[in-house]
């Protein structure tokens, strides 16, 4: 299989959440550094922390993380992220060689920061595409962490095994699946040629699916994939919504240790 590069765009504002959070008395917080466990401990993975473990476990090439509002906070929260850092250097992208304690594969993270920040995602996901290194892209935002690793390589191998990667969109679903007859409603994550996406995203400064309804618009074939789980469609922009996925990982989590402990279900 070729390489690939994962870009993850984690640059916006998060104005919805933080507006969410005023209206509740909580404290405004940016949603890509909310945490994702009720414990106590001081090592709750955050919802960046999750969508960057979650592309990890796909064998991706190397990962982009494009940064902008609040940059220096994400910065920090990934520096948790258990990996043992290689060859840092101190230049103007914060580049660094990462390497995932789970497999021996080197990853390859690179921090970029949009300048300006102010920006919307079409202008992140192009900065993404002008640092990766390989021609074959998986695009995401950085408050998916409800993608699994298997979904993401379902998105990877539908692309591959396609008839023409070249002329290829593989999408993360959201009504119907297989062959689309149309890019209305689409978004990230998806996987695609750089060369085949460079030119549409280029002088603009919009929203995504406008881009991806003129690409199929212009024959582009997109390829709708089915999510593993129904949480996978799940949009965290509101407090609602945080709380909404905070239950899903609840539920599994006991569910787990249920399993985990039969006895339990015996007792009392």
């Amino acid at each position: 299989m070729s390489s690939i590069s994962a870009i993850i765009t984690a640059g916006g504002k998060s104005s919805r959440m933080i507006e969410d959070h005023k209206k509740r008395n909580l404290k405004p917080i940016n949603k890509l550094l909310l945490p994702l466990n009720n414990n106590n401990n001081n090592n709750k993975e955050t919802i960046i922390e999750k969508t960057i473990n979650n592309v990890l476990l796909t064998n991706v090439d190397e990962i982009i993380l494009v940064l902008g509002h609040y940059h220096n906070e994400i910065k920090t929260a990934i520096s948790k992220i258990k990996f043992e850092k290689k060859n840092m250097n101190n230049n103007e992208n914060n580049k660094s060689n990462v390497n995932n304690n789970n497999d021996n594969k080197n990853y390859k993270i690179k921090i970029i920061k949009n300048n300006p920040i102010d920006v919307d995602l079409t202008v992140s996901l192009l900065n993404g595409l002008k640092c990766a290194k390989y021609d074959n892209i998986l695009a995401l935002a950085g408050d998916q962490p409800t993608v699994n690793a298997n979904t993401y390589k379902k998105l990877i191998n539908i692309y591959f095994n396609s008839k023409n990667p070249s002329n290829t969109i593989s999408i993360l679903r959201r009504k119907k699946y297989g062959h689309l007859k149309t890019a209305k409603g689409l978004g990230m994550p998806f996987v695609t040629n750089k060369k085949l996406l460079m030119p549409y995203l280029e002088n603009e400064n919009s929203n995504l699916n406008p881009i991806l309804q003129k690409m199929y618009n212009d024959g582009c074939k997109f390829f709708g994939v089915k999510e593993e789980e129904e949480i996978e469609l799940l949009n965290i922009n509101t407090y609602e919504q945080y709380k909404t996925y905070l239950n899903h990982l609840n539920n599994l989590n006991n569910l787990n240790n249920l399993n985990n402990n039969p006895e339990r279900k015996f007792s009392n």
